[in-house]
């Protein structure tokens, strides 16, 4: 089966519905991301919604040198592609070097930018020479109106289409906070929006030798973010948060994503109505 061409913000692969990119953190093992995607695959279409499969092949920020980082990027991005093709669902990783973008291009179809590296010019300028889609994740630092000179990077490299992606700012130590302004003040400047819901509740090396977080919140946040007129949501989910290899504590447990997509779903119609 083939994967469907890639469209995002308002006229997406769900059209004016909510674009949804779900996914476990990490490739643990290829057995868990490929049986995490056939789920995810059973519930979107028990739902009624599309999606883009998200799973990092490398977590290169952990707070530990003991993490568990995941693959090599050629191991991980042949993966995805067989699973988007397995299924006929677009895939996405991380990218965190223009080394790593000359690999992934070839079987990814939404590059991501994590948000420590989103001012890196040679990356951003590589991920629009790439001809893939690009979604930019705001680094917590940056405020709403910043992400224009990424986007004016992204325009001039000839980008073949991108978006930003909202996850929160800094707040002190060790906190973040989401503001639901940024959603509607990046829109003002034509850019597509969506919120991720699970890394806005990190509480970034909070556990001391790893990232804590306040999982619960993160539909709490979806739904604000929806109501709030995101173009999609991005969610990171896991059978079983608490022995998850990268992010447990933010990562929103399978079994609770068909309510909290039906929810998003109704919000969603009510706002367009």
């Amino acid at each position: 089966m083939s994967r469907p061409a890639v469209k995002i913000g308002r006229q997406s692969i769900g059209g004016k519905s909510l674009l949804f990119i779900l996914g476990p953190c990490v490739i643990e093992t290829p057995a868990f991301t490929r049986r995490m995607a056939r789920k995810l695959h059973k519930i979107c279409q028990d739902e009624g919604v599309q999606f883009i499969f998200k799973a990092s092949y490398d977590k290169a920020n952990r707070t530990s040198i003991n993490s568990f980082r995941g693959t090599t990027v050629e191991d991980g991005c042949a993966l995805l592609a067989e699973i988007g093709a397995d299924l006929g669902v677009p895939v996405t990783t991380d990218v965190h070097s223009p080394e790593d973008i000359e690999i992934a291009a070839r079987y990814i179809d939404i590059l991501q930018i994590p948000a420590f590296l989103c001012r890196q010019t040679d990356l951003i300028v590589a991920a629009a020479h790439s001809g893939r889609i690009v979604n930019v994740k705001k680094g917590q630092f940056l405020a709403p109106w910043d992400v224009k000179n990424i986007g004016e990077k992204l325009k001039n490299a000839k980008s073949a289409g991108f978006f930003f992606t909202e996850r929160g700012a800094t707040f002190g130590y060790n906190n973040l906070v989401a503001d639901m302004r940024a959603i509607y003040w990046m829109q003002q400047l034509n850019y597509q929006v969506v919120f991720d819901a699970t890394h806005s509740v990190q509480r970034p090396g909070g556990a001391g030798d790893r990232t804590g977080g306040d999982g619960e919140l993160a539909p709490v946040l979806a739904r604000a973010a929806v109501a709030a007129g995101c173009d999609g949501i991005f969610i990171e989910t896991h059978e079983n948060p608490a022995k998850a290899l990268s992010d447990g504590p933010n990562q929103i447990p399978l079994r609770q994503l068909p309510k909290l997509i039906r929810q998003l779903k109704g919000i969603r119609n009510e706002i367009l109505r």
